[in-house]
């Protein structure tokens, strides 16, 4: 997130530009405490790319084979940040060969002598945070073969971020550039001679931070997956070093890993990824189950929601569902309108999932992927249940206005499924119409039922909406629900519009039916990927009909082949699926 261009925002900048410059002047430090041990998760086929000179950054790639990395033109300021934060260390350092530490130590050492001295935009507490993990995390790799002039060169570049890190921790907004400022202080403090004295506030504020932001459920107020588990993994490296240094973390700390495990173990879907809600991303291949795994938490079943999601799962099949309002207030820089929207994976394969974020592909992508029409769910007319607003002081981050205001939840059993059933009122505002959906999955995760009401409750609601009936000459409400597709489902409309038939890679055949009261549509559709060039197509499953009445009613099936003839004969029933 940028900085404002604010009077307190020009101040924070001064302040970072300042402590930076002052950084260059702080003693030296003569080695580490003890061998640093490597803990971050890279990918072997990015780093193979970053040898090659292929350097892919925040969507955009710079081809650049024979270049420094510093030498190359920033497209983007997400571009400058991402090789600031030096997380493609871990890519290099996964292939791990002569070629990856070449490069790597080219790069370090061509920052040290670029920026070391306190100037350029990297110097911001977030960044420096994350950039001395990477630093630790990869000593050795990076010190073999280096003379005791370079390591010294080293030595005193850490020294000096480590003292502005101390000072300027606390300009880190809160949230996840607050937990890498802080962490990235302990591991200084606790791995480099002599500066154990700078690890205590740290190991104290990171406690008090893990109170503040990390709620009952165990979230975040963003309420984005991904960035719960850059968290998580921050926090589970934090408490390594500590435990290792003869510590202990504060019981703070490990209540907020014990709180944070089942929520993340909650948004996993059954292939391994995480649900893509609130500008989250699937997160890193390994890193949720290596991030599990250290954190020595035991499983459990989860209670009711985490953080604001609901989850139903069965045998092979996940279901993912945000049940809860959209993050508000300085948390909702990266905020969807995404309420009632869910994804569903079958085994290892997605089948029904949201655009994502829009984030690295531009300012129109990302207004994009925050909409209601680009998530799993209904929407009226083209409108999103919250609208998006410009901040005057910083355009480029918007914030998410006249969202609903209940989402009211039920999770239940049946006799052979589990049900879940919610509404959201993001729609009375301008309709006077409350959207209710109930979504329930067969124990043996073979198939799922969906009803989506649009309707008016209140007196106040009725008088709304037919003044939005008389603005349409009563031709009706228009609506649409979406089922977006992951890019590996081949998705065909059967003859006669009748049903969608949808193959997987795994060789499994899913069908989706309605009740014929409305019209069924194949529609392009795109997913939003870090890491890519561009949006992959796909396509969306599009049910559109018009609301006429105060209770409109739709229903549908989603169901594996064989399956179907027992969702068909049900909907004609015109009771609830998967219910004996």
């Amino acid at each position: 997130m940028s900085t404002p261009d604010t009077l307190a925002g020009r101040r924070l900048r001064f302040l970072n530009r300042l402590y930076a410059r002052l950084s260059s002047r702080q003693k030296t430090v003569k080695g580490f405490v003890s061998q640093p041990e490597p803990r971050t998760v890279g990918s072997f086929a990015r780093g193979r790319q970053l040898i090659a000179g292929n350097i892919l950054f925040s969507g955009y790639l710079v081809e650049s084979p024979d270049t420094r990395l510093w030498e190359v033109a920033a497209p983007t300021t997400a571009f400058d940040k991402e090789r600031h934060g030096f997380a493609w260390l871990d890519d290099l350092a996964a292939v791990g060969d002569m070629a990856a530490r070449a490069k790597a130590q080219n790069w370090l050492w061509g920052w040290i002598e670029s920026y070391g001295n306190g100037t350029g935009p990297g110097w911001t507490p977030d960044l420096a945070g994350r950039r001395v993990i990477r630093w630790i995390n990869h000593a050795i790799f990076l010190l073999r073969g280096q003379s005791r002039e370079q390591s010294e060169v080293f030595f005193r570049a850490l020294a000096g971020q480590t003292w502005f890190l101390s000072k300027r921790w606390g300009a880190a907004a809160p949230g996840l550039p607050r937990f890498e400022a802080l962490t990235g202080l302990i591991f200084t403090g606790l791995s480099l001679e002599g500066r154990e004295d700078m690890a205590d506030p740290a190991v104290k504020a990171l406690a008090q931070e893990c109170a503040l932001q990390i709620d009952a459920q165990g979230g975040l107020p963003t309420r984005n997956p991904e960035e719960l588990l850059e968290v998580f993994t921050l926090l589970n490296w934090a408490a390594a070093v500590l435990h290792e240094s003869g510590r202990g973390a504060p019981q703070a700390h490990m209540a907020a890993i014990e709180r944070i495990a089942p929520t993340l173990r909650a948004l996993r879907h059954a292939d391994g990824g995480l649900a893509r809600f609130h500008g989250g991303g699937r997160g890193l291949e390994g890193r949720l189950d290596h991030a599990l795994a250290a954190s020595h938490v035991k499983p459990g079943e989860p209670k009711g929601l985490s953080m604001g999601y609901a989850r139903m799962s069965a045998r092979r099949t996940s279901v993912i569902i945000d049940a809860a309002l959209p993050p508000s207030g300085p948390a909702s820089g990266n905020a969807h309108a995404s309420t009632l929207a869910f994804e569903l994976t079958s085994g290892r394969r997605p089948l029904v999932v949201n655009c994502g974020s829009g984030v690295s592909f531009g300012a129109e992508w990302r207004r994009a992927g925050r909409a209601t029409p680009s998530h799993s769910t209904l929407c009226i007319g083209g409108y999103s249940s919250g609208r998006l607003v410009s901040n005057p002081r910083d355009p480029g981050v918007e914030a998410l206005k006249d969202t609903a205001t209940r989402v009211p939840i039920e999770l239940s059993e049946m006799a052979d499924g589990v049900r879940f059933r919610g509404g959201h009122d993001g729609y009375v505002r301008n309709f006077g119409l409350t959207h209710a959906r109930t979504l329930e999955l067969a124990f043996d995760g073979r198939g799922m039922a969906g009803e989506d009401m649009l309707l008016a409750v209140e007196d106040s609601d009725k008088r709304r909406f037919d003044k939005a009936m008389d603005s349409v000459s009563l031709a009706g409400i228009a609506f649409d629900i979406r089922l977006h597709l992951h890019p590996d489902v081949d998705a065909t409309l059967d003859l006669g519009g009748a049903a969608v038939s949808m193959a997987l890679k795994s060789g499994e055949i899913w069908v989706f039916r309605h009740d014929g009261a409305c019209e069924l549509a194949l529609e392009p559709s795109v997913y939003l990927e870090n890491g890519r060039l561009k949006p992959r197509a796909t396509r969306q499953i599009v049910v559109s009909g018009r609301a006429l009445d105060y209770a409109t009613r739709v229903r549908w099936t989603l169901a594996k082949a064989h399956e179907t003839a027992v969702a068909v004969r049900d909907l004609a029933r015109d009771e609830p699926v998967f219910e004996s």
